[in-house]
């Protein structure tokens, strides 16, 4: 898996939900990827420090502030650049493979007490985010 994480003070995606403060999760599930994969990933992302304290210094999760998640499906996140011009994509899982997986992080996140908003998987959608920092991170 890989996911663009993003502080925000607001996200929303159309079609699909929308948070306050939080994080805008942007996820690609890769070939190969697995339950294990996705719960180790939500666990990372919701303890991730990356939220300021009262001395301006990253020592909070996502869990520490009771932010939200909004997690968006990309696929695009798994694409291939190293020949040519035109993104290859088989990295990525089938969308078969793929959703539930999609569907696992998300419940994973929900488990560890994370709000969880998204976005329609498979479906063309338009993010909207207000990046606070700004602070994105690839992992």
């Amino acid at each position: 898996m890989r996911a663009v994480v993003q502080r925000v003070s607001s996200a929303r995606c159309t079609p699909g939900g929308a948070i306050g403060a939080g994080l805008c999760v942007l996820l690609g599930v890769a070939a190969g990827d697995d339950d294990a994969t996705a719960a180790t990933l939500a666990g990372k992302i919701a303890r991730l420090r990356i939220f300021q304290n009262d001395q301006g210094k990253f020592d909070r999760s996502l869990l520490d502030t009771r932010g939200a998640a909004l997690v968006v499906s990309q696929f695009t996140l798994l694409a291939d650049t190293t020949k040519g011009n035109r993104p290859s994509f088989t990295e990525a899982a089938r969308p078969d493979v793929a959703e539930p997986l999609f569907e696992r992080f998300c419940a994973e996140l929900r488990d560890l007490g994370v709000p969880v908003e998204t976005g329609v998987f498979g479906a063309r959608m338009e993010v909207e985010l207000v990046n606070d920092g700004p602070v994105t991170i690839v992992l």
